[in-house]
């Protein structure tokens, strides 16, 4: 059964941390950008902060019991629907864009998506740009998780909140016993490897504002940038290559970069399946992409070929979205390559989309098992994965998943091609929502601007599906969950 009055109180939670988002922006705006939109940030944040003590005040009496597995998942998706629409006010207002657009902005940046319907962004306010990328690093390792992490009376149940929240098909390996404690080790690591990303672009050429901002996207996987031509306004090799590693460190698992920092061991990384696995598929990928480019001629230099096949492969495996050039004048054939690998996505328990690479393993593990019992009946073969059996709850869980990944794609793929949309374009936005990756191709290569509103909205709903994994969305519309 689920309890509507818990729900509700909970909820008033990431609405609180958003008001206070929000308010902080507005004094950022008028005291260090002085650049008059802190009353953009300042009203709905007193709004929304005011509402939000008023039901606090109104439940306070009502104590929190244990979070059941139903309401972790309802709380779970109202909260990023939630926040989704409080934190495009600012967008709707400073940009002068419709509240479809700004909703879909917003859940675009939470969601880590990346997907954009705006345009001009060098000319735009800077505490507007610092705020959407800001809303990326907070949606990272998810609003949810945060919750859990600073709010001690959550603590009961609070393992089926981060269960609902956390992406991957294992979830029960727990960093501490309490749950708390869980995330704060991983916003430690996430607060580390941010500063160092900022520290490194800063390093590289970048100013103080575009290296935080960047670093704020580049660790959360997210991909919006400070300037419309994203990471090719700098012109810099050295910045892509760092951008590089540190796609790929938000990309990896976050529980395995706090063992490694344990162990004071670098060679962990190599030792972890995933990881290993992880590293050679982009590897071999980006080297025949690298090829490719070079023999037709797309680059004049192997060594810019090489480059910018690695940038893009990383940026589309991690699901960032960040761009260094004009991929439009790419052959077309990389466009598959570049939606292939978004579906592959990074690490599970890391801030990256897809469909994490631990589940593809698991799969090609699964086919090959059934080959060796079709040419075996009577065998008895057991799957391992990191020196641990894979039940078979864990493969029908993984194989449905994938299943359910694919029809996913062909019906939002059908539904867009339905608003106006080429096959290529309604493709591309299905594989960039879904992934939470960002980038579009066709009608959608400079921005989403060209979507209808029906369509933004498909996507709006494509990239919260995504980001909780399908699962803990679609089951709120079968009536088994509201049953007694």
């Amino acid at each position: 059964m689920i309890r509507p009055l818990l729900v509700l109180r909970l909820l008033t939670m990431p609405c609180l941390w958003m008001g206070l988002v929000q308010l902080v922006f507005g004094e950022l705006s008028f005291m260090l950008f002085k650049d008059n939109v802190a009353s953009n940030f300042a009203m709905p944040a007193s709004i929304t902060l005011g509402v939000s003590l008023v039901l606090l005040i109104a439940f306070k009496k009502y104590q929190l019991p244990s979070v059941s597995t139903r309401e972790a998942m309802l709380f779970a998706s109202l909260t990023w629907l939630a926040v989704g629409v409080l934190g495009a006010i600012p967008i709707v207002t400073i940009a002068h864009v419709t509240f479809t657009d700004g909703v879909f902005e917003s859940i675009s940046a939470l969601t880590t998506t990346g997907a954009t319907v705006l345009s001009g962004l060098d000319d735009m306010p800077r505490t507007f740009l610092m705020y959407r990328q800001f809303l990326q690093w907070m949606g990272g390792l998810g609003v949810v998780i945060f919750v859990v992490a600073i709010l001690p009376m959550l603590n009961i149940g609070g393992m089926r909140l981060l269960k609902a929240e956390t992406p991957g098909p294992i979830k029960d390996e727990k960093l501490s016993p309490r749950v708390a404690s869980t995330t704060h080790y991983l916003w430690l690591v996430y607060l580390t490897i941010t500063a160092l990303c900022a520290i490194c672009y800063y390093l590289a050429g970048m100013s103080v504002f575009d290296a935080i901002g960047h670093s704020f996207s580049t660790v959360s996987t997210g991909g919006f940038s400070t300037h419309d031509a994203s990471m090719g306004y700098f012109h810099s090799s050295l910045l892509l290559w760092i951008c590089n590693v540190f796609m790929l460190l938000g990309a990896t698992n976050f529980a395995l970069h706090y063992r490694v920092y344990l162990a004071k061991n670098i060679k962990l990384y190599w030792r972890d399946e995933e990881m290993k696995a992880f590293l050679m598929i982009v590897f071999v990928i980006s080297c025949l992409l690298a090829f490719y480019l070079y023999q037709k001629g797309a680059n004049a230099t192997f060594s810019g070929a090489f480059t910018e096949s690695f940038f893009h492969v990383i940026s589309f495996i991690t699901s960032t979205g960040f761009a260094a050039t004009d991929l439009s004048a790419w052959p077309a054939v990389t466009a598959v390559v570049l939606i292939f690998v978004g579906y592959i996505g990074g690490c599970a328990g890391s801030t990256a989309g897809g469909n994490k690479v631990i589940r593809n393993i698991i799969s090609l593990k699964s086919v090959g098992l059934e080959l060796k019992r079709l040419v075996h009946p009577n065998g008895v073969f057991a799957m391992k994965f990191q020196g641990r059996t894979i039940g078979a709850d864990v493969r029908h869980s993984v194989m449905g998943f994938m299943c359910l990944a694919a029809l996913t794609t062909m019906v939002f793929t059908v539904l867009l091609m339905t608003t106006g949309l080429s096959f290529v374009a309604a493709l591309s936005a299905t594989a960039a929502c879904l992934n939470v990756l960002g980038p579009g191709f066709a009608e959608l290569g400079s921005s989403f601007a060209p979507l209808t509103d029906t369509g933004t909205w498909m996507m709006s709903f494509a990239m919260i599906l995504g980001r909780l994994e399908y699962f803990t969305v679609l089951v709120l519309f079968f009536p088994v969950l509201w049953r007694h």
